[in-house]
């Protein structure tokens, strides 16, 4: 689920991205997922762009002050979720844009600072949040029920083993707080075994807890209905995905909003649903051969496009069932 790459900063299947979005003078552009400035800068390479790029990493914003400066003020910056792209646009463009852009997951900058406790490779605090707010992995570790973390681990982590896990590390937080990412990853593997060759045992445990600590799944959903209200007529909206769930709530969305039909559970019959959205896409976009060489990371990525048409937005979707961080932390005991 990585997006930005290494010190050059090329996303990955960042070429194709731009390509989709066809940026042109005059018009504005989102980067959603900042990251460190991949997309954006390809963007503003074409003269008379504009971008509004989004990050809630602080680390990432103060990153792209260069760019700022290097761009002359057709970039700017702002720390804030990218769920919250709608209220973002209206506060810096008056509400609509030419493309949006995203890519969805952690970055390379951010697992290969062992602070920022979102790899087991190096040892450091169990943090995972991409941002400086909100409960921590070994909050979420120390706090959740046995069922709620075994719950958390299986959906977000797709862990068939999650109960024997969640099991583990309630046991094993009774005997020491579980503060620091080894030594999760050590419970883990204590209860998960892998094969030679396989992932790391603790792959899947890191990837739910970190997708549930920063609510990632619920802000693409939120994001995705945002873009379809702030994109023009013809806009573009392009995203990269690095995991099956991520790929689907995409692909789920885009169908639906592309098929149209005579009403929907929100509306009355009579009323004729219209397409949003535009597939310019039929099946994802994959990494060449070339690009998975050079970034194995870019092995899992699939990038789906969509044209915006002129029919309303849809109605808003409802929740999904799943576990919130807010319920898991409110009703968390031993």
């Amino acid at each position: 689920m990585i997006a930005r790459t290494d010190a050059r900063h090329i996303p990955v299947l960042g070429q194709e991205a731009v390509n989709f979005l066809a940026p042109h003078d005059g018009a504005l552009y989102v980067d959603a997922t900042f990251g460190a400035g991949g997309y954006s800068r390809a963007i503003l390479d074409v003269p008379g762009t504009r971008v509004i790029g989004i990050d809630r990493d602080r680390t990432a914003i103060a990153g792209g002050f260069d760019l700022v400066d290097r761009f002359k003020g057709r970039l700017t910056l702002v720390e804030d979720r990218f769920s919250n792209l709608e209220a973002i646009c209206a506060a810096q463009a008056g509400g609509k844009v030419d493309g949006v852009v995203m890519d969805i997951g952690v970055s390379s900058m951010q697992l290969d600072r062992a602070e920022r406790g979102f790899s087991f490779r190096n040892d450091g605090p169990l943090d995972m949040r991409m941002g400086s707010d909100g409960p921590s992995a070994a909050d979420v570790v120390a706090k959740a029920s046995e069922a709620d973390l075994a719950n958390v681990i299986y959906i977000f982590g797709e862990e068939r083993h999650s109960r024997a896990v969640a099991r583990a590390i309630v046991k094993a937080r009774t005997e020491a707080p579980i503060t620091t990412t080894r030594a999760l990853a050590d419970i883990v593997a204590r209860v998960v075994r892998a094969k030679p060759g396989e992932i790391h045992p603790a792959t899947r445990t890191f990837q739910g807890l970190r997708i549930f600590v920063n609510e990632e799944l619920d802000e693409l959903r939120t994001a995705l209905t945002a873009s379809e209200h702030v994109l023009k007529p013809d806009g573009r909206l392009v995203v990269v995905t690095f995991h099956s769930l991520e790929d689907r709530i995409v692909k789920n969305f885009l169908n639906e909003r592309a098929k149209g039909g005579g009403g929907s559970r929100h509306l009355p019959e009579a009323r004729r649903v219209e397409p949003s959205f535009e597939i310019l896409t039929k099946r994802p976009v994959v990494a060449s051969e070339a690009e998975v060489a050079a970034n194995p990371r870019a092995r899992s990525a699939k990038l789906r496009a969509a044209r915006r048409t002129q029919a309303l937005a849809y109605p808003e979707d409802e929740p999904f069932g799943w576990p919130t961080l807010a319920s898991v932390m409110r009703g968390g005991r031993s």
